[in-house]
């Protein structure tokens, strides 16, 4: 059997592997490779060779060479398969690290797995995982439509994506409120395993046909709390002192401790400082979050609201937070009059 999972839902497609690899008995006649990586011959041969001990054995491709600049299509699997025999290849190593990567081209590769999965034995089942939605003039999508399955994984969004939260919290035992699969929807990045992590946390401490909460999402999920944060930065670059007292006073109401909201606030904007100094240089998203060590979706959010700040109001408000904060540790004002001081003067250069 051929499956072909690909979309930009990175987790929901690793979820179907992790079914698919269930609902077999393969023994130790399961190998997984990186396309890319490992030659499409060294592939084919261990699809073809017998499983031991079982009926079946489970190869699993993940992702396909990267695309190259000019690159020209190689011979079919047929060529490839005539490599394998003048030369055969040692079988690669699982998750062996500096490996030398392959070079066939994407398309080579794409073509020559397609040709193979019309005659894949049928004591064979292999599972191509990708991390992206393949378009309609793919020949492995048409591979797959013809002599396999597609399962085809995009990110939900807007209503799809709080069904998904209601349909997961309901999968853990629990229910949860609508106000809960809001904050949950809007204030956690588009990431469904990080979404998936917080229910379950969540399911956890409202126990067995629990219910989750508004509440419960603002007090457990760190996640949340720091979006909330960023929505209070977001209005301070936009100059509505207003509004960013509404916010800041929300937040204290809600148990927010003073010391931790000045911790985060301080550490949003250490990020806005380094997210602007890597946007100069060029750097992108994913390029700054994988820099950095923070979050992608912080990354995204970050370089949307650099544009907003001149690095002199970003150092005067870091400068003003590490004031702030030395202030509410040494008792010298209340918690309150502190941070309503910060939101006045926040990025105001030279305070």
């Amino acid at each position: 059997m051929f499956y072909l999972v690909h979309g930009n839902d990175e987790f929901t497609c690793r979820e179907h592997v992790k079914k698919l690899r269930q609902q077999g008995d393969f023994g130790f006649n399961s190998d997984t490779y990186t396309g890319g990586e490992t030659p499409l011959a060294a592939i084919i041969a261990t699809c073809d060779t017998y499983p031991f001990l079982t009926e079946q054995r489970l190869i699993v491709v993940e992702g396909l060479p990267k695309k190259r600049k000019g690159e020209e299509p190689v011979a079919s699997v047929e060529s490839a398969t005539a490599e394998k025999v003048t030369a055969t290849p040692e079988k690669p190593k699982k998750g062996r690290k500096g490996a030398k990567s392959s070079t066939e081209t994407r398309a080579g590769f794409e073509k020559g797995l397609a040709e193979y999965a019309a005659r894949l034995p049928d004591t064979t089942v292999l599972i191509l995982l990708i991390d992206e939605e393949l378009t309609t003039s793919s020949p492995l999508l048409k591979a797959a439509q013809e002599h396999g399955k597609v399962v085809q994984c995009l990110l939900p969004k807007g209503a799809a994506l709080e069904s998904w939260i209601a349909r997961r919290a309901q999968g853990t035992g629990v229910k949860i409120t609508p106000e809960a699969v809001t904050l949950l929807a809007n204030f956690i990045g588009n990431q469904l395993r990080l979404r998936a992590n917080e229910l379950d946390k969540l399911a956890m401490y409202v126990g067995e046909r629990g219910v989750i909460d508004a509440n419960g999402v603002r007090k457990l999920s760190a996640q949340v709390q720091e979006a909330r944060i960023f929505d209070l930065t977001d209005a301070l670059a936009q100059r509505n002192r207003k509004q960013a007292l509404d916010l800041l006073h929300d937040l204290l109401a809600d148990g927010e401790p003073p010391l931790r909201l000045i911790s985060t606030i301080t550490s949003q904007v250490r990020s806005l400082l380094l997210v602007k100094e890597l946007a100069a240089d060029g750097m992108r998203a994913q390029q700054i979050a994988s820099e950095t060590g923070i979050a992608p979706f912080v990354a995204e959010k970050a370089l949307r609201q650099i544009g907003k700040f001149q690095m002199a109001q970003l150092e005067g408000a870091y400068r003003q937070l590490l004031a702030t904060d030395a202030a509410l540790k040494r008792s010298r004002m209340t918690p309150e009059m502190a941070l309503d001081l910060l939101v006045v003067n926040f990025g105001v250069a030279g305070v």
